[in-house]
């Protein structure tokens, strides 16, 4: 009876129906779903579209050349496609890469965040996987002096360059010592242990001298920064007095390292005299030169000059901070000039150009009440340049 009920009920819904649901005719249940159903497998590395790829092998005609190859990388703004023209392209017969399809593979694959392609690429090409060429080279040097695991390998890419004959035309040139130049000062902290990266520097600069290269001022402001770093101020002195044999004039950037050094090294004449050669020139040092500075001649308890500077700096808009206020007024204080010190702090507040902050001013203020008010450790104040 019910298998006849079934029937007569199927018999009575239209054809369209019957045909899209046959399950109405029979009596048996469905399957029950799949608890677990199989999850499609994920790709690390995104594969580019097929229709893309296929567009841009139309666009390729037979017989294409690796202009055409690099000219198609880097026209495409995915680097996944890009990079999968460039090692389809590796498999067409008779077809080999030349150093302009490395060069736009490499590029897709830097700016397209596929480090591992790129790494891939600089191997190949220190392998010889193409032609030397220079711009290659120092496309690949670039990739390896941002990375630090790679930064080995950029020396000996660099090596290779300047074993290869002068027809080759791939010798080191000033882009080739720039870049590895700013890998290794960008290394040079504080000293000693900077001094292990300033024997780099000092192998560079020789091997740039012996090689004939010309160096521009950006490369001699590597070179005198080095030396700053690591207060070596008779080799910056020594960079600083040849940048004229090159055509190169100093900078705002020349000049503050070497005043920035001198000052660290306690010698604050010559600091001041390269100071007033800078300001005369009509360049305007940075916020830390201007800082050292103040507080070098400070410590000397030379304070007219280290006041004048303070002013210099704000006029120049470069705004001082807090440790710099407090070494010049409160060694005002040490030396007996107290009320100068106040006079001084009502002056740096009422200034229209770069005035001090309530908070800041509140600080340096109960900073000098403090240190004015008499102590059980006090000393006799005397002339700091005086051994008694």
């Amino acid at each position: 009876m019910a298998l006849l009920a079934a029937a007569a009920a199927a018999r009575r819904l239209p054809r369209h129906l019957r045909l899209l649901q046959p399950r109405l005719l029979t009596t048996t249940s469905p399957p029950p779903p799949d608890p677990d159903p199989p999850t499609p497998e994920r790709y690390p590395v995104r594969s580019p579209l097929d229709e893309q790829f296929a567009a841009w092998v139309t666009r390729l005609r037979p017989g294409f050349t690796a202009s055409d190859l690099a000219a198609a990388v880097s026209a495409e703004p995915d680097p996944d496609l890009a990079l999968a023209l460039f090692r389809w392209a590796a498999l067409r017969p008779g077809f080999r890469h030349a150093p302009e399809s490395y060069l736009a593979a490499l590029r897709a694959a830097s700016s397209g965040r596929r480090p591992a392609a790129a790494e891939a690429l600089v191997h190949d090409v220190f392998a010889g996987a193409c032609a030397p060429d220079l711009r290659l080279f120092n496309a690949c040097l670039r990739f390896c002096c941002d990375r630090r695991s790679l930064f080995p390998l950029a020396f000996d890419m660099f090596n290779k360059m300047r074993a290869m004959p002068a027809a080759a035309g791939c010798r080191p040139d000033v882009e080739t010592y720039t870049l590895l130049l700013s890998a290794v000062v960008r290394r040079v902290r504080r000293p000693p242990a900077s001094m292990v990266y300033l024997h780099a520097v000092r192998s560079l600069s020789r091997q740039m001298k012996a090689s004939g290269t010309v160096p521009d001022t950006f490369l001699l402001n590597l070179i005198i920064k080095a030396y700053a770093r690591c207060v070596e101020v008779d080799e910056a002195l020594k960079v600083f007095r040849e940048m004229p044999l090159y055509g190169c004039e100093p900078n705002e950037f020349t000049y503050g390292y070497i005043v920035k050094a001198m000052f660290q090294k306690g010698w604050t004449d010559k600091g001041m005299v390269y100071f007033a050669e800078m300001r005369e020139k009509g360049f305007v040092p940075s916020g830390g030169v201007y800082m050292i500075a103040v507080s070098a001649l400070a410590l000397e308890w030379r304070f007219e000059e280290s006041k004048r500077v303070l002013l210099d700096m704000l006029d120049c808009k470069r705004k001082p901070d807090m440790i710099t206020y407090r070494t010049l007024l409160e060694e005002m204080c040490r030396a007996g000039q107290t009320e100068q010190a106040f006079e001084v702090l009502e002056e740096l507040k009422g200034r229209k150009r770069g005035p001090l902050d309530q908070r800041m001013y509140s600080e340096l203020l109960d900073g000098l009440h403090w240190i004015s008010q008499p102590h059980k450790d006090n000393r006799t104040v005397h002339d700091r340049g005086s051994d008694d």
